[in-house]
């Protein structure tokens, strides 16, 4: 099992030691994490790249499959081979080398800017069916050199089809980095906009409001309500509003 856990660890993305200086960095951030746990219903984990393992694992069950946080955490990346299938395996350990390939291009100074974001099965507790969920891993801290020290993972149920949709994201930046996994390239696309109208019938549903509430709340008709419905359908490529909604958070589009 070691040797099949350090395949996700190579020269690119293994922090060999910090000083006592980068040391001051993490004090009680661990806190900070954990009050934010409290607050969303995503799951969230910690990663150190110098342990070779999990810091932090918070206790929302969709991450878990079946286990206590405090087992996961001892787990680390045997996590994976036990809870994740073969195939969605080899997934990830391609996003871990084209992850790392790609933020070894970007100068030091921007590379806690960057979000990778990609989705995989996990399995279901006591089952073995799988869900298929995103995952969105930022940097943390970085050594003096540039490497990855921690990095924090964002866990939600994904709102694609199948596992992959590989893509890193820039803060402040309209560009979207999204690998090809056909053809091993990266290309670039913009991010999905979404109108003010369409951001405001995306909201309101979000809290629970039917398309004639909506209609009533915004004095438009409730025929305009669903044109604007379809549309976003179109923009995020989902097929209903729950979807939208999902997808719309995940992207920070509402």
């Amino acid at each position: 099992m070691k040797d099949e856990i350090d395949l996700f660890f190579n020269n690119k993305n293994m922090a060999k030691g910090v000083s006592e200086y980068e040391n001051i960095q993490m004090t009680n951030y661990l806190e900070t994490i954990a009050a934010f746990s409290r607050t969303t219903y995503k799951s969230i984990y910690v990663i150190d790249y110098i342990q070779k393992g999990f810091e932090y694992v918070s206790d929302n069950p969709l991450f878990l499959c079946g286990h206590t946080p405090e087992e996961v955490r001892k787990m680390g990346y045997a996590f994976f081979f036990k809870n994740v299938e073969k195939e969605d395996l080899n997934l990830l350990s391609k996003i871990n080398t084209i992850g790392f390939e790609f933020y070894d291009n970007v100068s030091i100074e921007e590379r806690k800017r960057y979000t990778i974001s990609y989705d995989f099965k996990l399995k279901r507790k006591n089952e073995n069916k799988y869900i298929l969920i995103n995952q969105k891993l930022t940097p943390l801290f970085l050594t003096h050199d540039g490497k990855i020290w921690k990095s924090i993972c964002i866990v939600s149920l994904s709102t694609e089809k199948e596992s992959g949709n590989i893509k890193i994201y820039k803060k402040g930046n309209s560009k979207i980095f999204k690998y090809d996994l056909q053809c091993n390239v990266w290309k670039t696309e913009e991010k999905k906009q979404l109108s003010d109208r369409e951001k405001e019938i995306l909201q309101l549903s979000a809290r629970g409001f039917t398309i004639n509430e909506i209609s009533e709340k915004i004095y438009v008709t409730s025929d305009t309500v669903k044109f604007h419905r379809r549309k976003i359908y179109d923009k995020l490529e989902v097929s209903n509003i729950s979807e939208a909604i999902m997808c719309a958070i995940n992207n920070k589009l509402i």
